[in-house]
């Protein structure tokens, strides 16, 4: 887990990345401007800085050359801005900027460019370790051949594997098939949804990718649903 400063005055912007990095396990500290983002470097060390490049105190810039001149530029920092030219950026670069990313700033570019900006810092978390290949998903279901008894359908998890975490929703679904099928839909998807937050550790990022869902989507999705996402994170 790295500890980031996401440094931008419009809140939006700021909720979001910080949305996006906490789902990923990082520890996020939010400024509005520079004096804010002044205040957390001098009160605490940061892996990684996104700053925004304009500003209404002082812009991202010369916050920037302050702390390499200070001394204080020991960090990887990403710029941000949806208005700067190439010559804004490239002076940002030449005074220690590690790169710059254009807004509005998808999350695919957002999250290669903090796995890149954490790759160059000394400090960085390790990485984690590699799935080992050839074996199947812990908790890979298979319907018993597409037929279901009765009402109900069942699933189960493919024969000699368990679950990695006891406290994950069970992989053995029974599905009431005499309901309406609006209802018997939802009851599925909540299920769905809960098993693979569980197994995801509650990472939205994560789980968007895996069911091929926009973030957007799947966050309406899952209030629909009644979705506890509090209680997902916490198991």
């Amino acid at each position: 887990m790295a500890n980031i400063l996401v440094v931008d005055d419009e809140l939006g912007i700021r909720d979001l990345l910080s949305e996006i990095l906490n789902d990923e396990g990082h520890s996020v500290e939010m400024a509005a401007n520079a004096t804010q983002a002044r205040s957390a470097r001098n009160n605490g060390t940061f892996d990684l800085v996104l700053l925004d490049i304009w500003m209404p105190d002082t812009d991202g810039v010369s916050l920037l050359k302050e702390w390499a001149a200070s001394g204080q530029l020991t960090m990887p920092v990403i710029m941000m801005s949806g208005h700067a030219t190439i010559d804004t950026a490239v002076e940002a670069t030449r005074i220690g900027a590690l790169s710059f990313l254009e807004k509005p700033i998808t999350m695919q570019k957002l999250l290669k460019a903090v796995e890149q900006g954490l790759a160059k810092n000394a400090n960085a978390p390790a990485a984690k370790p590699a799935l080992a290949v050839g074996l199947p998903p812990a908790n890979a279901v298979q319907v018993n051949d597409g037929v279901h008894s009765g009402s109900e359908l069942h699933l189960r998890p493919v024969s000699g594997l368990r679950s990695a975490a006891d406290n994950m929703p069970s992989a053995n679904q029974d599905f009431d098939l005499d309901r309406p099928l609006r209802e018997a839909r939802d009851g599925f998807e909540k299920a769905y949804f809960e098993f693979h937050l569980a197994r995801e550790g509650g990472s939205m990022t994560r789980v968007a990718e895996k069911t091929g869902l926009e973030r957007t989507h799947l966050y309406r999705k899952l209030r629909q649903l009644g979705v506890d996402l509090g209680r997902s994170r916490r198991g």
